[in-house]
């Protein structure tokens, strides 16, 4: 949890929830994971747990207490939406969200099955403050991007990171906006500049926010880089989009 982020498309993180499990082939390398398990069986470490799923009551109210209005990724340690944190838990989450409307939320799964199913019961009426997103990684998984259609959201996102591959099957109707990166760290799989220029393009053309965050590890070194990608002189100019979404209410 920190009330500043290194994260390129949001200011800050919160995290009611910590630990997760894998569902598909973008977990892999996860960085999450990793951070954890480095502190695994440190006594009184917030990891002493590792990756084990973890409810933090007490995090509730870190929200409202950051009295600047910042936007705010939810769970970049774990999945609201993960089938053990229990749907009072996830209730909780959302009332928190709902106290501090100052703040923008965005919220990101794996499960967007059980996002749809569980905000259409708790939040059929959308916080305006909350943006909800789903990640795929590899055209097999463009389904989530129909469950996440289902869900009421302010703004609805994908995060294609790590992209893995083409994504020819996705559509984008009902969307917001679209992240894309490539993978970092041991182990990086390549991203292929083509897959970027394809979603870009696309996204233009259907009037979606489009946000290439990073080119990855693999696509770096091929530039010439010892890093991820990130910054602007590391990514080739026609890359170089990063937009936002409109904050508009949709309820389609």
């Amino acid at each position: 949890m920190s009330d500043r982020s290194t994260i390129e498309w949001t200011e800050a993180t919160w995290n009611p929830v910590t630990g997760c499990t894998e569902v598909s082939p973008g977990c892999d390398n996860c960085y999450a994971r990793t951070f954890a398990e480095r502190f695994r069986g440190v006594p009184g470490h917030p990891y002493e747990q590792g990756f084990d799923l973890k409810l933090w009551p007490a995090r509730l109210e870190q929200p409202d207490r950051w009295k600047k209005p910042r936007t705010i990724f939810v769970n970049s340690m774990s999945d609201l939406f993960h089938e053990d944190v229990p749907i009072a838990y996830i209730s909780q989450v959302f009332d928190a969200m709902a106290a501090a409307p100052h703040h923008t939320y965005q919220v990101l799964t794996k499960r967007p099955g059980r996002m749809a199913s569980v905000v259409r019961q708790l939040r059929p009426q959308p916080l305006p403050q909350v943006w909800l997103g789903t990640s795929i990684e590899l055209d097999k998984y463009t389904w989530r991007a129909e469950k996440l259609r289902q869900t009421p959201a302010a703004v609805r996102f994908l995060s294609l990171e790590p992209l893995l591959g083409p994504l020819p099957s996705l559509e984008l109707h009902g969307l917001d906006w679209v992240i894309v990166g490539g993978e970092s760290g041991h182990g990086a799989r390549p991203l292929e500049a083509e897959w970027v220029r394809d979603l870009r393009d696309r996204c233009a053309a259907q009037g979606v926010a489009f946000f290439f965050k990073q080119t990855g590890a693999v696509w770096a070194r091929e530039l010439g880089y010892r890093s991820k990608g990130t910054d602007a002189e590391e990514i080739p100019d026609e890359f170089l989009v990063r937009q936002y979404p409109e904050r508009q209410l949709i309820t389609a």
